[in-house]
C-alpha cells in the first residue's frame, strides 16, 4: 500500500506540474503566434486537451506497472490489456465512474487520486480556457476578425 501512495503523491505532483507548464507555454505563446485571435481560442483547447491526454496516459501506465509487474491490485473486467489500463484511466481521471472496469486491492488508492486529481485538473483546464476566450474573442472583435 505504501508504494501505491507514493506513487499517488508522485502522479498528482507530476500531472500537476505538466498541466501547469502547458497552460504556462500557451499563456505565453499564443500572444506571439500569428493566427486570428479565435484560432489563438482553440489552440488553446487542444493544447489543454493533450495535457489532459499526457496525464490519462501517465496515469494508465501507472496502474499496468502497479497491477502487471507489481501485483498491487488488478483491474477487473474486460480483457485485461494496457488499452483497458488506458481506458479505466480515462474514466476515472475523467469522473465518469467505474463501469466495466473496476479496481480491485491497493489500486482503488490510485484510481480514488486520480479522479479528486482529474476533475481539480479539468476544472483549472475550464476556467483557463473561460480566460483565453474572454480575452482572444473579444480582441476578435474589437479588431473586426
Amino acid at each position: 500500500m505504501t508504494i501505491v501512495a507514493i506513487t499517488c503523491i508522485l502522479l498528482v505532483v507530476l500531472t500537476t506540474f505538466l498541466h501547469y507548464e502547458v497552460l504556462r507555454l500557451v499563456t505565453y505563446s499564443l500572444p506571439r503566434v500569428r493566427i486570428r485571435p479565435r484560432a489563438k481560442v482553440l489552440a488553446a483547447m487542444f493544447a489543454a486537451f493533450v495535457a489532459h491526454v499526457l496525464e490519462i496516459l501517465l496515469y494508465g501506465f501507472a496502474c499496468y506497472a502497479l497491477s502487471e509487474w507489481l501485483g498491487l491490485g488488478r483491474i477487473a473486467g474486460a480483457d485485461v490489456s494496457v488499452a483497458t489500463y488506458l481506458y479505466f484511466s480515462a474514466e476515472t481521471y475523467t469522473s465518469v465512474g467505474f463501469g466495466d472496469v473496476v479496481p480491485s486491492g491497493p489500486m482503488r488508492l490510485l484510481a480514488g487520486a486520480e479522479a479528486l486529481n482529474g476533475l481539480l485538473l479539468i476544472g483549472w483546464s475550464a476556467a483557463y480556457l473561460y480566460i483565453a476566450m474572454e480575452r482572444f474573442w473579444d480582441a476578435s472583435h474589437s479588431r473586426g476578425a
